[in-house]
């Protein structure tokens, strides 16, 4: 069992995986690899000059898969809220069972609509940490702002939502603040 499972593998999902794994949660990222990143070139992520959609998400990739995130590149049929947990079936009918599920799907928000969220104009009711209606699970990315969607604001809702869930498990606020190595 994973404690969070990740449903999309662009910037909002990834985001959500490098502050989760990195601070030793089990976490499980399905997605394709289809973003619409593979279509953008970013001259407007805060810290790169310019990188094209395709080279951020590899590295992207490569960086959360450094810190222990397994990454299945299969498409996800179903989320359901089981009791406590969520059960997440892959297309090939693996299920996995987490305690956190974050949705990370783009505009067409279809496993939020599923579940029952509420959805207006905007995007889905979310609050500022990623959290919807249903305890534990999480929206992020374009869904959460069908109008003003970018690669780093989705990045930035990731960590917050990645921060929310550290602090729940940690029973206090957690902030994840790395140090320059010190010189030996």
């Amino acid at each position: 069992m994973s404690n969070v499972i990740i449903v999309g593998d662009g910037p909002g999902g990834l985001g959500a995986a490098l502050f989760l794994a990195k601070n030793g949660m089990s976490v499980t990222v399905y997605g394709e690899n289809k973003t619409g990143m593979h279509w953008a070139y970013l001259y407007n992520y805060l810290g790169i000059k310019a990188i094209s959609g395709t080279d951020f998400q590899n590295v992207a990739r490569e960086q959360v898969a450094s810190f222990g995130t397994d990454l299945r590149e299969t498409r996800v049929d179903t989320v359901e809220k089981d009791g406590e947990n969520f059960v997440v079936t892959a297309h090939d009918g693996e299920k996995q069972t987490a305690s956190y599920v974050i949705l990370s799907e783009g505009k067409g928000a279809k496993f939020a609509k599923a579940l029952g969220l509420a959805i207006s104009d905007d995007g889905v009711d979310v609050d500022r940490n990623g959290r919807t209606a249903i305890d534990r699970l999480y929206v992020v990315g374009r869904g959460t702002k069908m109008q003003r969607s970018q690669a780093i604001i989705s990045a930035g809702e990731g960590a917050a939502t990645a921060l929310d869930i550290l602090s729940i498990e940690k029973g206090e606020d957690f902030c994840d603040f790395d140090s320059p190595p010190k010189d030996e």
